[in-house]
């Protein structure tokens, strides 16, 4: 059997068991696995190991290390990218051909494609929600210096995050990665998301046998309107005056309730007197998840995040003086005694599912529970009646 030039990162298979020496489109069963997906240009499949699922993705070379390079590097500035598992490279192959590489990145979890929410020729109650991720991805890219060229509904991965959706991307092929965009750049990508949207929105309504003056055509603007209210919000700029010192941890305070990390602020003097001009610098939407990760070693999207660090909260109080001068230890029992037997359970009863996002759903039921009857409800309390009810989620307007 032909065996390819590998570059594997530590911690994944070796993936020599795979048959490299036909097209990944003719690859018989064995690790192939069917997952959700979007539309892909190249030929794109699955494979299971112990390790997880991969994606496999057939490229000419040149296109395939560049890939894996924007991926690779983007890894270090945002956790909403595909994370790069290596490389394959055919030599026996003309590099400039189609099958002349593979990329391999590691599946995103519990993720599903944007048709899964289209109705009708276009999306459903749970539009606001995926345009919210959409635009919100977007701008964590964009502030990461990245130029996407190609950014698309098909380009993007999603999945269910407590009471909200996130977004994630899964394609670099025709990205450029800069230290930081301009407005130009930003301005140019916003205007291919919107044609590309545009024509994947066309195409869903001719397929579905919907005309297309019911197609959801101006879902891109919409995405616009979106990506550009929170860019405002994120690089708004404030004057200070000497005794609004107290704005400063305001705005930073909102900017983490939006999920997003601030690494740097400046405070520069502005015209005359003691006024100065604050301006802050933003990371990733990772806030509640690096907090959560701190102090309980679970890792959980940003939306599951912050409802876990309130179930925290919730029971750092009900265990009174014990825990309160000890929040390590508070976190380390929360997470052994009461998120870890729930999860496992959920796991049990719904095999397949994600089960952080489980747990936040049972967090939903157990405040609507509580609320009706005036009472605490223990986990096994409120999980007992989120299995008779059908496991029910968090209400669309969440």
């Amino acid at each position: 059997m032909a065996t390819p030039r590998l570059s594997i990162r530590a911690g994944n298979p070796d993936f020599l068991d795979l048959d490299w020496a036909k097209p990944v489109s003719e690859w018989s069963a064995g690790r192939l696995v069917d997952m959700p997906t979007g539309i892909h240009r190249h030929p794109v499949v699955f494979v299971a190991y112990e390790e997880g699922i991969y994606a496999i993705k057939e490229l000419p070379v040149r296109l395939a290390r560049h890939e894996l390079d924007v991926l690779r590097r983007l890894e270090n500035r945002t956790n909403r990218s595909a994370r790069p598992a290596g490389i394959a490279v055919r030599p026996w192959v003309d590099p400039r051909e189609e099958g002349s590489a593979a990329v391999i990145t590691r599946y995103v979890e519990f993720a599903f494609p944007y048709r899964e929410l289209v109705i009708a020729g276009g999306f459903g109650p749970r539009r606001d929600q995926m345009l919210d991720a959409f635009a919100g991805l977007l701008v964590e890219l964009h502030l990461a210096g990245y130029f996407w060229g190609d950014c698309s509904l098909s380009n993007v991965l999603y999945r269910y995050d407590a009471g909200a959706i996130e977004a994630v991307m899964v394609d670099a092929e025709t990205a450029r990665l800069y230290d930081e965009l301009s407005n130009g750049q930003r301005t140019e990508d916003l205007e291919l998301m919107q044609e590309n949207v545009a024509g994947e929105m066309a195409d869903i309504a001719a397929k579905d046998g919907v005309d297309l003056e019911r197609a959801d055509l101006e879902l891109g603007i919409d995405i616009s309107a979106r990506y550009e209210a929170l860019w405002r919000e994120l690089s708004e700029e404030l004057i200070i005056e000497p005794d609004e010192h107290f704005m400063i941890r305001g705005r930073i305070r909102r900017l983490n309730e939006l999920g997003f990390v601030v690494e740097d602020v400046e405070l520069e003097p502005s015209g005359t007197g003691n006024r100065v001009r604050l301006d802050i610098r933003v990371g990733g939407r990772t806030y509640h998840s690096q907090r959560l990760r701190e102090r309980t070693g679970v890792d959980a999207s940003e939306n599951q995040a912050r409802e876990l660090l309130s179930d925290l909260t919730y029971h750092e109080a009900k265990a009174g003086a014990e825990f309160a001068t000890n929040t390590a230890v508070a976190a380390i029992e929360w997470r052994v005694s009461v998120f870890q037997p729930a999860v496992e359970k959920i796991r049990e009863i719904r095999p397949g599912a994600d089960p952080v996002q489980g747990y936040c759903d049972l967090l939903h039921h157990r405040l609507q529970l509580a609320s009706s009857e005036g009472r605490d409800l223990s986990n096994d309390e409120a999980l007992s009646s989120w299995i008779e009810s059908g496991f029910p989620g968090y209400p669309l307007e969440a």
